[in-house]
């Protein structure tokens, strides 16, 4: 693991990465989901993709990259943008899972590569609407944190007003604006982003090929090969 430190409007982030295959002349970027790190993104590819030099990252507030400041989509992408002009490296792929693949589609890369990508907007549950009015009635008293999702418990104040950010963060237009060839691929069984979203963003993003599997939101876990055969056959 290394650390590279990267200064963004005023602010210093310390982004936790690693590099497999230094010698290769091609790079693809792995960026991972909310609540995730790096790890998750090795476990699937490490072992595939030879041809490629990989960067892992932690994204900042994730794994051992940390953070207290409320980012958007926009600044994580412009963070990520300066780190790999730090390291004086073009990435030819940029693959995100979730909330990874909107900061993905914002690097603008030769190709795009969308693992249950979030950003289209998903209706809420009733008891989820519940929690959520609850938690803006309580906010005063200083306990509506206790209704906050799982996904966001244990935060800090930044990383949590980030998350109600990004969560609610309607993605369609900029999925509407790639001219990257990107690649699809989902779970059919997720229910983070339904398999439906994958339809939507297919249909905004001109160049896109949509290709599903059995598995829920970490199906990539699962065909790591398989979707590997699939990015070397495609993004030449």
């Amino acid at each position: 693991m290394a650390i590279r430190r990267c200064e963004y409007r005023g602010d210093i982030f310390s982004i936790s990465y690693d590099i497999l295959n230094p010698k290769e002349s091609r790079t693809i970027l792995f960026l991972h989901g909310w609540g995730s790190n790096k790890e998750i993104m090795k476990q699937a590819f490490s072992n595939t993709l030879k041809g490629y030099r990989h960067i892992y990252i932690d994204m900042p507030g994730f794994g051992a990259s940390e953070n207290s400041r409320f980012l958007t989509t926009n600044d994580y992408a412009e963070i990520i943008k300066i780190f790999l002009k730090e390291l004086q490296i073009d990435t030819d792929i940029v693959a995100g899972h979730s909330f990874g693949g909107k900061v993905a589609t914002l690097l603008n890369p030769k190709c795009l590569i969308l693992l249950a990508s979030a950003g289209i907007l998903v209706p809420k549950p009733l008891s989820v609407k519940i929690k959520i009015a609850l938690s803006k009635i309580l906010k005063p008293f200083n306990i509506g944190r206790f209704f906050v999702s799982e996904d966001a418990k244990g935060m800090n104040e930044g990383m949590y007003e980030t998350f109600k950010f990004v969560v609610n963060e309607d993605f369609a237009n900029n999925f509407d604006k790639v001219t990257s060839k990107t690649l699809l691929f989902w779970g059919e069984d997720d229910t983070a982003t339904p398999l439906w979203t994958s339809k939507e963003i297919e249909r905004r993003i001109k160049d896109s090929k949509l290709y599903t599997f059995k598995g829920d939101h970490y199906f990539f876990l699962k065909y790591p090969k398989e979707i590997a055969s699939i990015i070397e056959k495609s993004c030449n």
